[in-house]
């Protein structure tokens, strides 16, 4: 019996793509504007549309997407060096953060000619935005429970349901819906499939879900009979359960699943100063190395899917060990500052990133597929369950 295993190819990122870093960093230099100290926990979700333009002019939004697109064809490697920068230095890249990291990618390999050649060189100059539109209220983790149905009528389809934690659907062009176009509720698997919804469609309703730091960042998206026209049909009908497992894989094995409060640490450093005790120390080597080893796994899914591999597995691994220690950060964090911070005004504004910190890391917990999911396929791919 052959027992399944989890690849992490040891892998270093090739020179040319750490000389795209160098030139990322003096772009930020240059045209990153004054941020927030909350949005610095927020690269992803944190918007600035010229910020957007701005770096689609420079080919780096759609990196490795073919040219006739808009896209640079550059690796993946690069694209990695691109998001890492973004987050580590918490520029707002919230706008075309989905449509670049998975929207985009979906089209590609699934959509239309005609979809691409429409939507891709939108994405790629910093102007089109997507939402992504999975979750639905009543459906808890469990993905393959759908119920937003899609029921042929005419040309097109007329759709029925609701959708939950639809990051930015106030402000984005487009959703890709999953919704059940055949079958019934409990046929878990078949009869999916994945439409492009025009956020501004009649039938679409958007309300807000207010976060526990006051945030408007997430929404619940409820379909009224809404009409969407046939050829918005992304792939195949029925397809769709593939297709979005393919694009879950972008989604969890990127660098903002163990990036996004990155800021704490740095600003945890600053306020212990240059000479902590050897206890400080030491708590902090652990960190340091926490992270170091979340981004050499993430490295090497990177290379994975350069070299045209799917490795959904080890990403839904990265994402799960990236939560648990985002949501170790701030506490620990915390506690150190208040025990060994030597500057009072250093520490109170400190505290406050620690509060806030504190207040969005439950989200990281259902964000890409939820703890007790991603264990789950954990579990299945090593053949344990």
């Amino acid at each position: 019996m052959t027992v399944p295993k989890l690849e992490f190819p040891p892998f270093r990122l090739p020179p040319q793509s750490e000389a795209l870093r160098a030139e990322v960093r003096e772009f930020l230099a240059q045209t990153l504007p004054n941020i927030k100290t909350e949005d610095r926990f927020a690269t992803w979700t944190t918007r600035s549309p010229e910020f957007s333009r701005a770096l689609g002019a420079r080919g780096w939004i759609g990196i490795t997407w073919p040219k006739k697109y808009g896209g640079s064809e550059r690796s993946f490697l690069d694209r990695f060096v691109v998001t890492e920068e973004l987050l580590g230095n918490g520029a707002p890249a919230g706008a075309h953060w989905v449509a670049d990291r998975q929207s985009g990618q979906l089209l590609l390999k699934f959509g239309s000619e005609a979809q691409r050649e429409e939507i891709l060189p939108r994405i790629t100059r910093g102007e089109c935005y997507f939402s992504i539109g999975m979750s639905e209220p009543d459906s808890g983790s469990d993905l393959a429970s759908v119920r937003t149905r899609a029921e042929p009528v005419g040309d097109g389809f007329r759709v029925n349901g609701t959708k939950i934690w639809t990051s930015g659907a106030h402000r984005n062009h487009y959703c890709i819906a999953l919704v059940r176009t055949s079958g019934q509720h409990g046929d878990r698997h078949k009869g999916l499939s994945q439409i492009l919804v025009d956020l501004k469609t009649p039938g679409v309703t958007i309300r807000p879900v207010i976060n526990l730091a006051g945030r408007h960042e997430w929404n619940e998206v409820t379909f009224t009979d809404a009409f969407i026209p046939k050829d918005c049909l992304i792939g195949n009908e029925g397809d769709g359960w593939k297709q979005v497992t393919s694009e879950l894989a972008f989604e969890r094995a990127g660098p903002e699943r163990f990036l996004q409060n990155f800021h704490v640490l740095g600003e945890l450093v600053r306020v212990l100063g240059r000479h902590p005790s050897k206890r400080v120390a030491a708590i902090l080597g652990r960190l340091v190395a926490r992270l170091w080893t979340l981004r050499q796994m993430a490295v090497a899914l990177a290379g994975m899917l350069q070299d045209g591999k799917s490795p959904v597995i080890e990403a839904a691994l990265v994402k799960d060990l990236g939560t648990i220690y985002q949501q170790d950060l701030p506490e620990i964090a915390r506690v150190l500052a208040e025990s060994d911070a030597t500057d009072e005004d250093l520490l109170a504004d400190f505290l406050d990133i620690a509060q806030y910190s504190t207040m969005i890391a439950p989200s990281f917990t259902i964000q890409g597929g939820t703890t007790q999911v991603l264990r789950g396929m954990v579990a299945r791919g090593l053949g344990l369950r």
